[in-house]
């Protein structure tokens, strides 16, 4: 069994809830919807679903809705018959076929027009797929798991996405909190990145230092843990023998993250570090506030602060 703590890290009571929860509904063969912003790791989720669940040895094909050519959507995604249109000089095996026996993945499937839904639903309804131009259905077995950015619930009532769709994948819901929203995450987030990018490049890089984490800390991070990376990895093309510090940072973070030194923390941001200090020691972390116990508690309820 893999070991999800390696692929779904963090610290804060979401991730732990979904580390939880994950590996039942892997055990279902009932379809997923993961909801979240971009750039939290929908596709990670949805590998590790995958890779833990009854299917894994057979195909996990990765389909980006947002990203196929208007004109050929039906083709990749159901294939298509010899002369099904102009240039279609042969059969073509679609995409979802190619996930016969294993998962499906469509992300940003909000992107996807009315009409491909349709046929999208047959397949889900029926186990069947019928190739462009074609009219012999073919039974496929794929365990269907879509993501999006959007409101499927928005869209629905917007009539911009199937209701009957919408209810045959909204069975088994994942949905990924933002960056922002678990900053009690970027340190195990940090190292294990660093890890990463260590093995990669072979290099010894141990951690980021304190100063430039309670950067970090403050930040929105509009782009989530991909942003994360992207700003760890620009650091890698230069990086330093150990210890990751602000001079570190190519030019264009520097700025960025420069805003943050000196600026007066909030309440939560105050915690967050004293917790990180003192590795999550609630005593020494509340004579390091100079806060009484009691009150330390009162705002870990109040900010929803947790450690799991």
């Amino acid at each position: 069994m893999q070991d999800l703590a390696a692929v779904i890290v963090g610290n804060s009571p979401a991730i732990a809830l979904l580390r939880e929860y994950l590996p039942k509904v892997a055990r279902s063969s009932a379809n997923v919807l993961i909801t979240g912003a971009t750039g939290t790791g929908k596709e990670r989720v949805a590998r590790a679903l995958h890779d833990i669940g009854s299917r894994r040895d057979g195909p996990f094909v990765a389909i980006n809705c947002a990203a196929l050519p208007e004109g050929l959507v039906e083709s990749e995604l159901f294939g298509r018959e010899r002369g099904a249109y102009t240039h279609a000089d042969t059969a073509a095996r679609g995409q979802v076929a190619a996930a016969d026996g294993g998962t499906l993945f469509l992300d940003e499937i909000g992107d996807m027009s009315l009409s491909v839904q349709a046929k999208l639903l047959r397949v889900i309804e029926q186990r069947v797929v019928i190739p462009l131009g074609g009219t012999r259905p073919l039974p496929v077995d794929v365990r269907i798991v879509a993501a999006t950015h959007c409101s499927l619930e928005t869209m629905v009532a917007e009539q911009r996405f199937r209701a009957d769709l919408f209810y045959r994948l909204n069975v088994a819901r994942l949905d990924l909190p933002p960056l922002a929203e678990r900053r009690e995450d970027l340190r195990p987030l940090i190292a294990h990145i660093i890890a990463e990018l260590n093995h990669r490049d072979r290099r010894e890089v141990s951690a980021i230092d304190e100063e430039l984490l309670r950067a970090f800390m403050r930040h929105d991070w509009p782009g989530n843990v991909r942003e994360l990376r992207n700003v760890l990895e620009a650091v890698f093309i230069d990086p330093p023998r150990h210890t990751i510090g602000f001079d570190h940072l190519p030019p264009v973070f520097h700025r960025m993250f420069a805003a943050y030194q000196g600026a007066p923390q909030s309440d939560r941001d105050r915690i967050m570090s004293a917790l990180e200090q003192t590795n999550w020691n609630k005593a020494e972390a509340a004579r390091q506030l100079h806060w009484s116990r009691m009150t330390l508690y009162r705002k870990l309820a109040k900010y929803r602060v947790d450690r799991s």
